[in-house]
């Protein structure tokens, strides 16, 4: 035991540095540092003869690594003292949701060769060249039937769509 502390004891402050410079938490980084040092205490036996300082450091490393597995699952840790009502709110997120359902819906309204283009181009973000490419037919029909499903696709959001185009004009009889 004496043996074990004669060789971990000077690797402390080193050890410290090192876990301050992976967590950027001093509180955090002294408490890596004592799982650390109780891991390799309950497990001196383990150890393989060789360099001590080389498996402290990497127990320390392993021990971030972990945590920061758990931060990103979990979330990061408040004291419940330090916190407020706002810091366990979260913004509501079904307007959106339902939102995107409808233009999602909207969209599987377009006409096939239209939805095509307007999601190769808007969403794949593919050149015009590209997309004809693609769907095997010439430039200047990308370029028409992204046009007519942009047009579309904004009146069937407007609510205008199935009436007349916003861009035609309606022409009374005089009699």
């Amino acid at each position: 035991m004496k043996d074990m502390l004669l060789q971990v004891e000077p690797l402390i402050p080193a050890l410290r540095r090192y876990a301050r410079s992976l967590v950027r938490d001093r509180a955090n980084a002294d408490d890596l540092v004592q799982d650390c040092l109780e891991r390799a205490v309950s497990r001196w036996y383990q150890r393989r003869d060789g360099n001590v300082r080389a498996w402290l450091f990497t127990i320390v490393h392993n021990l971030a690594i972990s945590q920061f597995r758990q931060m990103a699952t979990r979330g990061r840790h408040v004291p419940i003292d330090e916190t407020n009502e706002d810091d366990f709110c979260e913004p509501a997120v079904q307007e959106r949701k339902m939102m995107c359902q409808d233009v999602m819906n909207k969209l599987a309204r377009l006409p096939e060769d239209q939805r095509a283009v307007l999601l190769l181009v808007a969403v794949e973000d593919l050149s015009y060249a590209d997309a004809a490419k693609v769907l095997d037919i010439p430039v200047g029909t990308v370029m028409s039937r992204l046009s007519r499903a942009r047009e579309r696709l904004q009146q069937e959001i407007e609510g205008t769509a199935g009436n007349m185009p916003a861009n035609v004009v309606s022409l009374r009889s005089g009699k």
